[in-house]
């Protein structure tokens, strides 16, 4: 028998339920002269350190300035003032953060400018939430993350994120929730889709958030991923062309164009790929593999009033996968994946007077992923099925003195059209008859949170999000979550604990066909119900970022999936119990020297599951009593690379992977350790030209990634991949 587990890389699985986690925040701050006065009508400029968008204040009568509805990213803040030496200081803007800031102006001297700079202002004091910024220069210069099925974006740059059996894990899990310019991107499904969601090339900032929720941002557990998008505003009437060539005739492109005028600008692209190395392969041998895409993005925003902003986000693609096999186990077959996903996202942002900021987000996503068996295999599978989901999210934040409080309301409805059928032509019986389902569900959800100053160095936070999932079941949920962070003087490190719980609505499955063997009954899926505890400390020094944290995830009905009997069908399920902790760690330098820069990311973890099947196909037995690792268990996981300018704009960046090694097909032994490097060596020609060589695991270490007999079957790591790139912009 051969089992492949489909679901891979670029696959983004949505929260069923999460909410528009608002990925705006704020920026204020006061200004005083060397006697502690008020500074009156100086100018204040916030700029994006990535491009020209702009905003501009002048402070109040209290010296006061205050920036609202502003994308999370690296900024830049400059105060002028005749008389005064110009200051600047520099921050990383994370969502819902109100940035705080203090100018202490000096009398000006001839040529005198100062910068300051705050080595606490790139971590958010006032955070219980463990997270982290990669920006788009951070995408471009690390090898190979820049290709449209990567997520190496994520896993170079997050402890306890990697790839396994084609699928992205973090802390343990893989339900995440991804959010595009602030609103969701809905898909309930599990173990289906193999697609990207969108292009790597196409996010400005990626936020990604890995423990301490608030009550604002779902119920996925695992992951949290705040995306800003590119807007247009920083291009000037340009176009870009990115084309590549590689190992197994991989070639990967896009042409990317975008303009902006004070009050509008506009993004879109079109992206195409294809390669012969597509999915992770069963055996060392790469047969019946390739792969190949087309999507398209745009992105329109429009600033109707000072107070009024509208903007469009709107995406489509397709994909085809071939399905590798072993050639020694079957004959040379044709399997295919082929898939859909259009999604629009449309935003009203209104800031009332006095910091109110309300939006609107009405949302439409359409998902497809159709698995098709090839007429000569033994066991024909099929799997076709076709996900609309319709909704909209509605939030309200209030900022007013010591508290920066978040409420709001999301509701969607999912419509699934499935079909699926197993024919089994070697006479033993084994048929599934074709069987369509058209399910309906709907999801509502209630948040309400505060974030309380009570000093200049302890912050609350507090929450309670309310769930309502009406399905083939009906289920509640009451979540609350609180935290807190101090911020110790002087030093400047951060201390942070949290304790939530959350609710996962469970994916839209159905299967009533009487064809199923005794043994391969389906029960109802009810949502996974998680318990989740964590504390840390960040620690800011000479602009040097360091991160621990330890955590704990308890679970009920943990979400995972299998296969239906002999096919290459896979379903979801949820096991009665999981046990997720584990340590992490994470290191960021600075621009050393405006040469160099360092990261580090690691994790130690346990992943754990126990009891026996309470949702979805019954056929899996726990491997044994009391505690089991799951398939996708390692104990040690770890990412650091740098980035290095050279002398004629010639660029280095290096990137190394470890991990100990995943579950030995049932466990409790481990597979061996493994080691893989990558390279990329780029030169700049002018302003407009660039080229890029990538060498991705360029030892050509081949190993076995994993081999779960339950969930994944075997998967061995890529080859080496060399490939070229050729970027060129221009003016239009």
């Amino acid at each position: 028998m051969l089992t492949i587990r489909i679901p891979l890389a670029a696959v983004l699985l949505l929260a069923a339920g999460s909410a528009s986690a608002t990925i705006f925040g704020s920026v204020s701050g006061l200004i005083h002269d060397p006697q502690h006065r008020p500074v009156q009508d100086a100018q204040v400029t916030l700029r994006s350190t990535t491009s020209d968008w702009t905003k501009s204040a002048a402070s109040d009568n209290s010296g006061e300035f205050h920036f609202d509805s502003v994308p999370l990213g690296n900024y830049r803040i400059t105060v002028e003032l005749v008389g005064f030496a110009t200051q600047a200081q520099e921050i990383t803007l994370t969502s819902g953060r109100d940035a705080r800031l203090h100018f202490s102006l000096t009398i000006a001297q001839t040529t005198e400018t100062v910068e300051v700079k705050d080595t606490a202002a790139a971590i958010n004091p006032e955070s219980s939430t463990t997270q982290s910024v990669i920006s788009r220069q951070q995408i471009a210069s690390t090898p190979g993350a820049d290709q449209t099925n990567s997520l190496a974006m994520i896993t170079d740059y997050v402890p306890g994120a990697y790839m396994v059996h084609d699928l992205l894990h973090i802390r343990g899990g893989h339900q995440v929730s991804w959010l595009l310019d602030g609103v969701p991107v809905p898909n309930t499904s599990i173990a289906s889709n193999v697609g990207p969601q969108f292009d790597p090339k196409d996010i400005d900032y990626l936020e990604v958030q890995r423990g301490g929720y608030s009550a604002e941002y779902g119920d996925r557990t695992y992951g949290v991923f705040n995306v800003v998008t590119r807007s247009g505003f920083e291009r000037n009437r340009q176009a870009e062309l990115v084309t590549s060539y590689g190992s197994f005739n991989n070639t990967n492109d896009q042409i990317s164009f975008g303009d902006h005028t004070e009050r509008f600008a506009y993004y879109g692209s079109l992206t195409g790929y294809r390669t012969d190395l597509g999915l992770e392969t069963p055996v060392p041998r790469i047969i019946n593999d390739q792969a190949a895409g087309l999507s398209g993005f745009g992105s329109i925003i429009f600033n109707k009033t000072p107070a009024d902003q509208l903007r469009l986000t709107t995406s489509v693609r397709g994909d085809h996968y071939q399905v590798p096999i072993d050639p020694a186990a079957s004959e040379i077959l044709h399997d295919v994946e082929n898939e859909r996903d259009d999604f629009v996202n449309f935003s009203w942002l209104h800031t009332a007077t006095n910091g109110v900021l309300i939006t609107v987000s009405p949302f439409y996503h359409f998902n497809r992923a159709h698995y098709s068996g090839s007429p000569k295999d033994a066991i024909r599978s099929e799997y076709d099925r076709g996900s609309n989901f319709i909704g909209g999210v509605t939030t309200l934040g209030v900022t007013r003195g010591r508290h920066n409080f978040h409420a709001g309301f999301q509701v969607f409805s999912e419509r699934d059209n499935q079909l699926y059928s197993v024919v089994d032509n070697s006479g033993a019986g084994g048929n599934v008859a074709p069987q369509r389902t058209i399910p309906w569900a709907s999801v509502e959800a209630v948040f309400l949170e505060d974030q309380f100053k009570a000093t200049s160095w302890l912050t609350l936070n507090g929450g309670l999000r309310l769930t309502h999932y009406g399905g083939s079941i009906s289920e509640n949920a009451a979540d609350p979550r609180i935290g807190a962070a101090i911020q110790i003087p002087r030093l400047n490190w951060v201390l942070r604990a949290f304790y939530g719980r959350y609710y996962q609505t469970p994916p839209l499955v159905t299967v009533t066909n009487p064809a199923l063997n005794a043994d391969q009954s389906f029960l109802p899926l009810h949502g996974e119900r998680d318990e989740q505890r964590e504390f840390g400390l960040t620690i800011p020094f000479k602009s040097w970022t360091f991160d621990i944290a330890n955590f704990r995830t308890g679970v009920r009905n943990f979400f995972d999936h299998d296969v239906l009997g002999d096919s290459d069908v896979f379903f979801p399920l949820t096991i009665a119990h999981a046990r997720i902790r584990g340590w992490e760690a994470s290191v960021n330098s600075p621009n050393i020297a405006s040469r160099a820069k360092f990261h580090l990311a690691y994790s130690h973890q346990y992943a754990q599951g126990a009891g026996a099947v309470t949702g979805g196909l019954t056929d899996f037995s726990p491997p044994e009593q009391g505690y089991f690792f799951l398939d996708h268990d390692q104990r040690d996981t770890l990412s650091t690379g740098f980035n290095l300018q050279l002398p004629w704009r010639v660029s280095a960046d290096f990137n190394t992977n470890y991990g100990s090694g995943f579950l030995d097909g049932d466990g409790p032994a481990h597979l061996p350790s493994h080691t893989t490097f990558d390279l990329a060596l780029g030169k700049s020609f002018g302003e407009n030209w660039s080229l890029r060589l990538t060498a991705l695991n360029f030892t050509n270490h081949r190993f076995m990634l994993d081999n779960s007999n339950t969930f994944g079957g075997t998967h061995f790591v890529n080859p080496r991949e060399i490939s070229i790139q050729l970027r060129y912009g221009f003016h239009y």
